[in-house]
């Protein structure tokens, strides 16, 4: 194996103590293991699977559409990692880059959206296969529906995860892809979010401290009252679009902003998306909606949907998660955190005695988590 790391990696590696304990601890689970993993392919994720490598654990890899950093793929493929992605690739590419990374017939799963642990079970997995993880909600969401038949751990579910990652993570990351992908100024923006979890909260509140005055739409009434202790202006989609200058999309659900949504959108309102699949925009509905599009810089970064009216919506990054398309995704220190979440319930499901079914980061996993991130950060 080669020992020439991608500095984004190396970088990345400085600032995940606990991502490397975890690693070091758990080897006496993990060392030997067949590894199939879907994840975003970029530095943190490199720095995990480097650290994984280096315990002996066969990777092999694939990432979401759009998002992969080549760079780093390539990078991990001269380190003899199998990594089956490009940034390019669409969705049936993403279909055959699962079945690819499912050749190795995996003791494990770490999945982001269920697409590799369903196109598993679905195709019958192999007899030594013990469990795995599933990063998302969304991907939680969609296994819960099906008969698993093995301990998957819903990283996502922690509490830990959605306080430090997808709250202060993801609204660090998005504003700041917003940033990269517009060169517009937040202060004084009017700014719209859909969905106050944890992803729409930090979004939302990051907005809101650099200036932005934001307006959230919620359908659980406790969402949408604590928005309102938050100091953010509440209201119906239809409301809260129909003088945004920006919308950022985190329900994670199907179609959100449809007909009705579209038809109250001022002129020159850009979309940007923030949930883990790009259907948050009904793209059926855009289309029949659209007279014509323009390109406003590299394809796909800022496309202009010119409506009957005249008025005109611009989609960034084809309403893919902005944070990982125009920016370098979630910090740092608040992967860290994830990763390890990771790392331990995978050793979890390796050591047996998990039910066979979808879960919860275990408590003890998690509360060991929350202590050594409380005496790293002390």
């Amino acid at each position: 194996m080669s020992s020439s790391p991608h500095a984004g990696t190396s970088w990345a590696l400085k600032h995940m103590p606990l991502t490397a304990a975890a690693v070091e601890e758990t080897a006496p689970v993990l060392t030997g293991r067949r590894l199939a993993m879907c994840l975003h392919v970029e530095p943190k994720t490199a720095a995990l699977v480097t650290l994984l490598a280096g315990i002996g654990v066969e990777v092999t890899l694939t990432g979401s559409p759009g998002t992969t950093h080549d760079d780093v793929a390539d990078a991990l493929r001269a380190l003899d990692v199998r990594v089956h992605t490009r940034r390019a690739d669409d969705d049936a590419d993403h279909a055959r880059n699962v079945a690819a990374v499912l050749e190795c017939e995996p003791d494990l799963t770490l999945d982001n959206g269920a697409d590799l642990t369903l196109s598993l079970l679905g195709s019958g997995p192999p007899a030594g296969y013990l469990g795995g993880t599933e990063e998302t909600t969304t991907g939680g969401l969609r296994l819960r529906e099906a008969r698993v038949g093995h301990p998957v751990v819903v990283i996502n579910d922690s509490r830990l995860k959605l306080l430090v990652e997808n709250e202060f993570g993801v609204g660090q990351s998005v504003v700041q892809g917003f940033l990269n992908a517009t060169n517009l100024m937040v202060p004084g923006m009017r700014a719209a979010v859909l969905g106050y979890g944890p992803c729409g909260k930090g979004v939302a509140d990051t907005l809101a401290r650099l200036g932005a005055r934001v307006a959230v739409c919620d359908t659980d009434p406790m969402r949408a009252l604590q928005a309102i202790l938050d100091g953010h202006r509440v209201g119906s989609s239809v409301e809260v679009l129909s003088d945004a200058q920006a919308v950022f999309t985190a329900t994670g659900a199907p179609g959100v902003v449809g007909a009705a949504e579209l038809a109250a959108l001022p002129d020159g309102a850009l979309l940007a998306g923030v949930g883990h699949f790009a259907w948050e925009i009904d793209a059926a509905a855009l289309r029949a909606a659209t007279v014509r599009t323009v390109e406003y810089g590299s394809p796909g970064r800022r496309v202009g949907h010119v409506l009957a009216d005249g008025r005109e919506v611009v989609v960034l990054d084809r309403g893919r998660m902005l944070n990982l398309t125009a920016a370098n995704g979630n910090s740092i220190q608040a992967m860290d955190l994830g990763l390890t979440l990771q790392v331990r319930s995978l050793a979890a499901v390796a050591a047996g005695g998990l039910a066979a079914e979808v879960q919860p980061v275990p408590a003890p996993v998690e509360r060991r988590i929350a202590t050594d991130l409380v005496a790293e950060l002390a």
